[in-house]
């Protein structure tokens, strides 16, 4: 009777970790809320560079979870991000129109001045993931390290050219903070976008790139990395010194993320904001990332304000620092 009883107590007490753990597991994969009706993502930079591989991502993961609809990736490219940046608040504010944006550009190209936008004039609901500066050059070089390299740009100051995303960017600044930093003079090289300025980098008709680091990763039979901005080695690239491992602090790069028009509802922008945060959840997207070389951050509707105050400061210093937007 005795054992009887205590069967029945364990069996009971089984069923009810087992209905626990069935219902954890349902709330853990509660569907996303998806949007209505397709998505328009406008992107900044042509095709082929890392805005567009994460789009492509946030593409084949949306798929996944909103069956429903398609993700529409749009590009309108120019003036280093800037075209599209200008022209986003003449989109529908509808939450089926968001916009790639980026951090420092969103801050630096106003300061030069040469922009149709202000820093305020972005609305951004959520960045998503956040690539590491690197300084690489052509497999054909006869640059083997960063001690070849300091040694080239010295040789000859004012000869040594760097390519590099966009002017009044992030590989533009970092490109002044490297010549500071070292004491060294290059040449800074914009391209409209990193797929464009591939092929000039491959083809050795720049003599290396100020970059980030799945630029590094995607083209590691093409380009030699010779230095990253990172707190370690990167685990895809792990033969390549950090700046911090050659004396200098820096740590840094770019932000990427969604913005939407002005005109869009505080709910919208509260929905995309969950979407993209499940997006960066989904263990796909987790694998796509790593392998790319994005480091994922989640900064969503309720940081966007006191992150966006940090950076914005902190970039307007920097600018100030580097000399962007300085006037001949």
């Amino acid at each position: 009777m005795i054992r009887n009883t205590t069967r029945k107590v364990l069996l009971a007490q089984g069923l009810a970790a087992l209905s626990l753990s069935l219902a954890c597991s349902a709330f853990a994969q509660a569907p996303v809320a998806c949007v209505d009706k397709n998505v328009q993502y406008w992107q900044a930079f042509p095709p082929g560079g890392e805005s567009d591989l994460s789009a492509r991502h946030q593409q084949k993961v949306l798929k996944k979870a909103c069956p429903a609809i398609d993700t529409v990736v749009q590009y309108k490219a120019g003036a280093g991000g800037a075209l599209m940046w200008g022209q986003m608040n003449t989109l529908p504010g509808d939450g089926l129109n968001v916009v790639g944006v980026n951090l420092p550009h969103i801050v630096f190209q106003p300061i030069e001045g040469q922009v149709q936008y202000k820093t305020s004039d972005i609305t951004p609901v959520f960045w998503f993931h956040y690539t590491p500066d690197t300084l690489v050059v052509p497999s054909s070089s006869p640059i083997q390290n960063f001690a070849d390299f300091l040694a080239a740009a010295k040789k000859e100051p004012g000869k040594f050219s760097l390519g590099g995303s966009g002017l009044n960017s992030a590989n533009h600044a970092a490109h002044e903070r490297l010549n500071a930093a070292f004491g060294v003079k290059t040449i800074y090289v914009p391209f409209k976008g990193t797929g464009d300025m591939a092929t000039a980098v491959i083809g050795a008709q720049v003599d290396g790139a100020m970059t980030y680091v799945p630029f590094a990763i995607s083209q590691s039979t093409k380009v030699r990395p010779i230095a990253v901005a990172m707190e370690k080695r990167h685990p895809l690239l792990p033969q390549v010194p950090t700046f911090k491992e050659l004396g200098v602090n820096w740590v840094d790069g770019a932000y990427r993320g969604i913005g939407v028009p002005k005109s869009t509802s505080a709910e919208a922008k509260r929905k995309l904001s969950d979407l993209w945060q499940a997006l960066n959840n989904d263990p796909e997207m987790k694998e796509l990332a790593a392998k790319a070389g994005f480091e994922l951050v989640n900064v969503g509707a309720d940081k966007m304000d006191a992150f966006m105050k940090e950076k914005t400061a902190l970039y307007t210093e920097s600018a100030a620092k580097l000399g962007l937007g300085k006037k001949p």
